[in-house]
């Protein structure tokens, strides 16, 4: 075989290290041109973060957008935006508004998308709340009492009255039912928002 299988391995004099650690970048300098100026990713997200506020606004009634304070140009671009049927048309005018809203001032729209989006979810919970209790009316006798405790000013007689009629319906057999019991229960329960 030779002499190349059996010379050990020569082993380095030098023992190798790892570079020292960078020290932390410098802080820009406030004179550096790239200092105050964001990232590009930053003014991208700012710019959908705008769009998506504009597609919330054109959702806005327009008596709501008139009485806003905000800029003449960006109410009519909304209103235009709502006037326009086609999709290509609808998205440049999307985009359109996004530039408008980058050089005026927003907070007076966001505010008011904010407050309606805030409206629909309290008639949602208020909602749900009176299904809920329209369930438990329906199913237990001590509900009523419950329900009268939570609203004084209820008709506690009118309240019975309308959970016998609505059980007694609930009772016969579907094709028998008119279910108007039912919706007047819930009408009623409605009418008594929680304080």
């Amino acid at each position: 075989m030779g002499d190349y299988h059996t010379q050990p391995l020569a082993q380095p004099s030098v023992c190798m290290s790892r570079a020292p650690a960078p020290a932390e970048p410098a802080a820009p300098s406030p004179d550096a041109p790239d200092a105050e100026r964001p990232s590009k990713t930053r003014l991208k997200q700012a710019s959908h973060a705008l769009q998506d506020l504009g597609e919330a606004a054109v959702a806005l009634p327009d008596a709501r957008l008139d009485a806003l304070p905000i800029d003449e140009s960006l109410r009519d671009a909304l209103l235009t935006y709502k006037k326009t049927r086609s999709h290509e048309g609808r998205r440049r005018q999307m985009q359109y508004i996004g530039k408008l809203m980058r050089r005026h001032d927003v907070e007076p729209l966001r505010q008011s998308v904010a407050d309606l989006q805030l409206g629909r979810a309290q008639d949602a919970l208020a909602l749900h709340e009176a299904e809920r209790w329209r369930a438990e009316l329906l199913g237990d006798d001590a509900a009523a009492t419950r329900f009268i405790a939570a609203h004084p000013q209820t008709d506690a007689q009118q309240l019975r009255s309308l959970v016998r009629a609505a059980r007694k319906d609930a009772a016969l057999a579907p094709e028998q039912r008119s279910g108007r019991a039912y919706r007047e229960l819930f009408q009623f329960i409605r009418q008594h928002p929680l304080e």
